[in-house]
Parts: structure tokens; C-alpha cells; sequence
């Protein structure tokens, strides 16, 4: 049975739904939209959409099965609570809430409806976060025990309201928020610490530069690193295994493993190997016998970040009974208190212990 969907706030993230639902899950009919702003309600006509008066007249609205919140971060608690009190289905975007309190309110009134609660986190299909679980659930080189994951650029901007605190902008919750979900699902563990550095490198109002450092159960190690004022990028991700490196460098997966393919130990040399950083026994290069390389494991999937199907292939399946729902409220409450941290960190200068 085909789902009829509507729209609350018809922005840039509306408009690529909209685009990739229309193209992609045949199963989801779009019917309107309500955005606050005068100029969007325009375009949701010029669209062919249905311009609701306001909200209240799209949650009264009994055709519709499904709601996608795409509005500023700071409403949408407010607007998720009311959503699933009308009897609607409901995908947020992400972040999903300002911090973990606001979420686990949504929670309870997801619990008192009885309907679906999703948050939009589709990088969980990227190519490169594939790629890499691939990598992980196959054992190609042996379990990791540190990640690097980065996301940089240099335009030392940030749009609109992700500019603005108060309405849940800066990179914290906007990158960070994904890329600790990313995390989350590939390490299967507790966190046990975090510490963060949190900076307003050009903006005077939200932060545009983070780093934060989590430690899991498990013994893995991680470092997120999102920057808008790097001239330089470095990898996407950069992965240390017991038996090997993985890298890679962009979002089109360019990048290479190399593995130990010989386990011959590596003996104190009697006399001081001199290299270029200057005598060295510990630093001097492996025999190159003794190091392989091989590509990336291959991986299925859309266009990297713009299939946005599987995702919605996936709350079609739940709302008809055929499918668990993969991206859960408890999973981006995890993630929404690792956020906190970030932030009480970044204030105080120092790390956290935790357990989450």
C-alpha cells in the first residue's frame, strides 16, 4: 500500500527528499508541505505540492501516513511530539534533538502513539562507511584498534541557520552527529571516555571546528575530526589493524590496504639503521617483503550519500510489517549523549568518563 507523505519545512534537505523519493521508493507518494517561511511555500506550489495553511492542518490532514520533519534542529522536538500525538509516522532529520533530554521526551510520546520514530541517518549507507564494515565484518586485517574519521574543507562557512547556536547549528551537531552514529554502528561496544576540543576558528556564534576522542569497551580507539578551515585534507579514514592499514582518502573510496603478508619478526638490529629521520632501530622501514598491497573490498550501493532509498525502503518495510526498523530513537539517544559530552568537554577542557 502506497504511504502518503507530507513535508514540515520545505528547504534545501525537503527538496533532495523529495527528489530522491520521487525517483527511487515508488512505494511513498508525496502530498504537501508547511513551511513557516513564505518564499518555501511558494516553491511547494510551483512544485505541485499541496501548500498547507500550517502545521496543525498538515497533522489533521487523515490521508497522511507519514511525516518528515526537515526544519531548523531546535524545533524539532516540539514539532516531533506534536506529529506523533496526531497519529503520524515520523522521520526527523538529524541531529534529531538539541541534546539527549529533548530526544528521550520524543521517546515517551513515541511510546504513548505507538508509531514509528526514525531519525534520517542515511550516511549509514555511504560507500565508504560500507566499505569499511565490510572490512571489519570480513577480518581482512585483523581486528582495529584505532579509526580516524574526518570530514574537512577549507569555505570557512556555514549556511544559514547551521551558523547559529541557538538553532542548532555548528559542526558538532551537524557532521559530528553522523559521523558518531557511523561509530556507533561500527564498534560494537560501550564508550567508556570522551574528551573533545570544540573551536570558533572565523564564526563568533556556533562552533566550526571540532575534534573528539572516544575510547571504547572494547579497546578500540577513535578520533572524529570535522573542520571547515583545513587547506589540506587528510584521509576520510584512516584505520589501524592488528595486521594491516586501511585508508581511505574521499567520499569515491579512492585508497588501499596494505597487510602483512609475512610474519617475520622484526630483530634489534646490532648496528644503528640510519634513515631520514636519523638513527633509528625502532622506525626503520619493514623489509618490503614483507607488506602487501590490495584494494578495498567492493560494495554495492547508491551514489555515495544521495541514495537516500535505502533508507526509505526500510520504513516502507516496517510500517507494512515486514522489516525491524534499523534506525532507531535508543540508537541517536546513544548518540545524542556522546554529544553532550562533546560539548561539556569542549567548555571544560577536559575528558569524561562514561559509559554509553
Amino acid at each position: 500500500m502506497v504511504k502518503k507523505l507530507a513535508l514540515i519545512g520545505y528547504g534545501g534537505m525537503a527538496d533532495w527528499h523529495c527528489t530522491g523519493i520521487k525517483n527511487n521508493v515508488p512505494e511513498i507518494d508525496i502530498i504537501g508541505a508547511y513551511d513557516v517561511r513564505p518564499e518555501a511555500m511558494e516553491k511547494v506550489i510551483n512544485d505541485g505540492l499541496h501548500a498547507y495553511s500550517s502545521m496543525e492542518e498538515l497533522l489533521d490532514d487523515p490521508k497522511i501516513d507519514l511525516v518528515i520533519i526537515a526544519t531548523p534542529n531546535d524545533v524539532h522536538k516540539d514539532i516531533s511530539i506534536a506529529a506523533l500525538r496526531a497519529g503520524k509516522n515520523v522521520v526527523c532529520e538529524k541531529p534529531v534533538t538539541m541534546n539527549a533530554a529533548e530526544l528521550e521526551e520524543i521517546i515517551v510520546a513515541r511510546n504513548e502513539s505507538g508509531k514509528l520514530f526514525s531519525i534520517h541517518h542515511n550516511r549509514r549507507w555511504d560507500r565508504d562507511f560500507l566499505t569499511l564494515r565490510k572490512m571489519f565484518d570480513e577480518d581482512i586485517i585483523g581486528a582495529p584498534y584505532y579509526i580516524e574519521s574526518r570530514v574537512q574543507g577549507s569555505r570557512r562557512s556555514m549556511h544559514g541557520w547551521r551558523g547559529y547556536a541557538a538553532n542548532g547549528g555548528g559542526m558538532v551537531l551537524d557532521w559530528g552527529s553522523h559521523l558518531i552514529d557511523q561509530l556507533l554502528v561500527l564498534i560494537d561496544s560501550p564508550v567508556i571516555s570522551v574528551d573533545a576540543h570544540v573551536f570558533k576558528v572565523f564564526s563568533d556564534n556556533a562552533d566550526d571546528n571540532f575534534k573528539a576522542f572516544l575510547q571504547f569497551e572494547s579497546g578500540v580507539s577513535a578520533l572524529i575530526d570535522v573542520a571547515t578551515n583545513c587547506f589540506e585534507l587528510q584521509p576520510r579514514w584512516h584505520v589501524s589493524c592488528q595486521d594491516g592499514t586501511a585508508i581511505i582518502h574521499d567520499w569515491s573510496c579512492n585508497g588501499e590496504i596494505k597487510e602483512l603478508i609475512s610474519s617475520e619478526a622484526m630483530e634489534w638490529e646490532d648496528e644503528i639503521v640510519y634513515t631520514a629521520a636519523g638513527p633509528t632501530r625502532m622506525m626503520a622501514p619493514r623489509p618490503e617483503y614483507t607488506v602487501g598491497t590490495k584494494p578495498l573490498p567492493e560494495v554495492k550501493v547508491g551514489d555515495y550519500g544521495f541514495s537516500n532509498s535505502p533508507y526509505f525502503d526500510n520504513i516502507v518495510n516496517v510500517l507494512d510489517g515486514k522489516a525491524e526498523l534499523q534506525v532507531t530513537a535508543e540508537q541517536a539517544l546513544r548518540s545524542m549523549k556522546l554529544v553532550d559530552l562533546i560539548f561539556k568537554c569542549g567548555k571544560q577542557g577536559h575528558g569524561e568518563a562514561c559509559r554509553i
